[in-house]
């Protein structure tokens, strides 16, 4: 029985309406949507930065506690502001939710997605370790090279560059150092020609892009409405 009824039950009015308890009842939806709108960004549906720098935190102490790596997908949008500029900043919002709605469906339920401003997003994996940080990030590099966005009637090729790095509990670090840290590499894939997945490559081997069975299961499961012919599209590459 939750607070409403049990307030419902002692009511001197009892069966009737009662004005008060809906209007707490109200109150109580309300708080709960201020408090999704504090932690989301609008546009995307992403967390936003302040969520990210919480949750990021959480997730590298639980590190400390169990032993159990926390990995880190930086990703920044190649060439955004060439797509400002020619299609225009509405086309660009469309272009940042194509781009998030694809990365949302190639992602597991316990990852947690953010945007970390402008067209740069930040992905915290829990429990990952970096092959498999890296694993996931070429996935997402390739589904959205592969998924041209329409805009002004045109098929727009989009492309990313990610940054990944795996936090392992020994360090003294701050969530804000390894956001950071992590950004580096996605300045390393900027330098190296954009559309690319950077790490400290000698810390693991070949990395696999195909999914996995156990992630199927936990993949995002979200299709996108516009299915696009990709022989026609153009790119910024």
């Amino acid at each position: 029985m939750d607070q409403f009824r049990e307030l419902q039950e002692s009511c001197p009015l009892k069966n009737q309406e009662c004005p008060v308890i809906d209007e707490l009842r109200r109150l109580k939806e309300d708080c709960k949507r201020l408090q999704e709108l504090s932690q989301t960004d609008a546009l995307t549906g992403y967390f936003n930065f302040r969520y990210l720098l919480s949750a990021l935190e959480g997730e590298m102490e639980r590190t400390q506690r169990t032993g159990l790596f926390t990995s880190l997908v930086m990703i920044d949008l190649d060439y955004f502001k060439q797509i400002n500029d020619t299609y225009g900043h509405e086309s660009g919002n469309k272009a940042l939710q194509w781009s998030t709605d694809i990365w949302r469906e190639n992602i597991r339920r316990i990852d947690i997605a953010c945007r970390y401003g402008g067209e740069e997003f930040a992905i915290i994996l829990p429990g990952t370790r970096l092959p498999r940080a890296v694993h996931v990030a070429e996935r997402l590099r390739i589904a959205l090279a592969d998924s041209p966005v329409e805009l002004d009637g045109e098929l727009v090729r989009l492309t990313a560059s990610f940054g990944v790095d795996v936090y392992k509990g020994r360090e003294n670090l701050s969530a804000k150092a390894f956001i950071e840290r992590t950004d580096r590499f996605v300045f390393e894939g900027k330098a190296k020609g954009r559309n690319c997945v950077c790490f400290e490559e000698k810390e693991i081997a070949v990395v696999p892009t195909g999914v996995t069975d156990e992630e199927k299961k936990a993949l995002f499961n979200n299709p996108i409405g516009l299915k696009s012919e990709r022989d026609n599209s153009k790119g910024f590459l």
